[in-house]
């Protein structure tokens, strides 16, 4: 059948080459299927006389309609991978906090959360290569070697290298049955850079530090040491003013001349490898990504600090590398001017907590950043001595009666953020924390984490002479 269209009443775009080009074109033919399928009220004006100068026909054959087009499961996932990783490449600054996570927290990105997920499994691997047999020569140190550590504990395709071991020592003294004793350096983290693949993957080539949390009586003296100590990492402006926790400023710059493993305490060895793979890698886009968990986001926290105090962060043209933490399940670190000079510096901290874990509301449990000021206006004398988060915070909420260390536990925190509906959940949205709640209980969680539980309360029992 033969079909009029009148040229000049063609809605636009279907004009975009000259009228001689069009005839036969799939823009034309899409026109006259539309005027035959459309009623008349849809034409204006309506008519049934049209010149030949105006009009131009097109014979439409009627055939059976077209198979749908189907496509597999397995290609759209990875095209939606492959979607999620461009995205990802385009946003990182973004999702690394450059507007320090503006409209990503809330409602939680998924690419943010994928990301914080993605180096919570980072954090995790220091635990489940720790080793916790007392009878191994390895006991309370990695079990692996540093070119197979990810691949042994099921993280072959994390996309990183691990480039250096980081070994701690408090030099705080533990009192079992009276009699003192020194604290021997323990492996407590690593240092990693993203291979190629990952890079391009991310957009950039990010070296990650991860930290494992508190196991030692030492550690456990440290964390309880809650009085504040100015930091002074610049010799030539040691700003008296920024001050942070003794304990946590001890496990950092505290040396262990007879650890066999390194020399050099924990800040010499991070400066040294950090600043080692900025140099190697100077001309490419860099990032500097810090996470840990409980104490070790506060060293995470202290490191970050330190890079961008010492302006360490700077690539081959000058410009600052972006530092980023990722704390999960971290106590305070410092006071009001602590907290003032990370943000002068730019460090980014994204706080993840779980709102009934206590290790969070800690040190400061009275004194805090609730506490220095009077009225909203009158800043009160002890405010300086008042202990301050840092950064952003993401809270979670998740509890079991049956497990009251769960609220602190860091597959906890990473089977929550994995739940399908975790943007969605509030506090006050009690249905949905519920089946979130369910979520979490019903993980599995690894042997490794009883055994720390187990390894933890020894040693605190230890630490303190009970």
């Amino acid at each position: 059948m033969a079909v009029h269209v009148p040229v000049s009443n063609q809605p636009p775009g279907l004009c975009a080459k000259p009228h001689h080009q069009q005839r036969g074109s799939a823009a034309s033919t899409a026109a006259a299927v539309a005027a035959v399928a459309a009623p008349p009220s849809t034409f204006a004006p309506q008519t049934t006389r049209l010149s030949s100068s105006s009009a131009m026909s097109l014979h439409v054959r009627h055939g059976p309609p077209a198979a749908p087009v189907v496509v597999a499961p397995e290609r759209a996932a990875a095209k939606k991978q492959e979607e999620a990783k461009t995205a990802l490449a385009g946003m990182w600054r973004e999702i690394q906090g450059a507007g320090d996570w503006a409209g990503l927290v809330e409602p939680l990105h998924p690419l943010l959360r994928a990301e914080i997920v993605r180096y919570g499994d980072l954090v995790a691997a220091t635990y489940k290569a720790f080793d916790l047999d007392a009878a191994s020569k390895r006991y309370l140190n990695c079990k692996y070697g540093r070119a197979r550590m990810l691949e042994e504990v099921g993280m072959a395709g994390a996309g990183y290298a691990v480039t250096r071991y980081i070994y701690a020592a408090p030099d705080v003294v533990a009192f079992p049955g009276g009699g003192a004793r020194p604290c021997p350096s323990r492996w407590i983290g690593y240092v990693a850079v993203a291979s190629d693949d990952t890079a391009r993957r991310l957009g950039r080539r990010d070296i990650v530090v991860s930290f494992r949390g508190t196991v030692t009586g030492s550690e456990w003296v440290a964390n309880m040491m809650s009085s504040l100590e100015p930091a002074r990492f610049d010799p030539a402006d040691p700003r008296p003013d920024v001050k942070v926790e003794s304990g946590f400023l001890s496990v950092y710059t505290s040396d262990d001349a007879t650890c066999r493993f390194t020399s050099g305490s924990c800040r010499n060895q991070l400066l040294s490898e950090v600043t080692r793979l900025i140099g190697k890698h100077k001309h490419e886009e860099l990032s500097i990504t810090l996470a840990g968990h409980s104490m070790g986001s506060s060293l995470a926290l202290l490191l970050g600090y330190d890079l961008a105090e010492l302006g360490l962060n700077r690539d081959g043209s000058g410009n600052a590398v972006p530092i980023t933490v990722y704390s999960f399940a971290g106590p305070r670190v410092g006071n009001m001017g602590f907290k003032n000079r990370c943000d002068e510096l730019g460090v980014k901290v994204l706080r993840v907590v779980n709102v009934n874990d206590p290790i969070t509301k800690l040190p400061g449990i009275f004194f805090n950043e609730n506490a220095r000021v009077l009225g909203g206006r009158l800043e009160l004398p002890w405010s300086c001595a008042c202990y301050t988060h840092v950064g952003v915070e993401l809270a979670l909420d998740f509890f079991k009666a049956r497990d009251p260390a769960c609220v602190h536990d860091l597959e906890a925190y990473l089977g929550l953020l994995k739940c399908p509906k975790v943007a969605k959940v509030k506090k006050d949205g009690e249905d949905l924390i519920a089946k979130a709640k369910k979520f979490v209980l019903e993980q599995s969680f690894d042997t490794w984490r009883f055994q720390m539980a187990a390894i933890q309360f020894g040693e605190l029992v230890q630490a303190m002479g009970m």
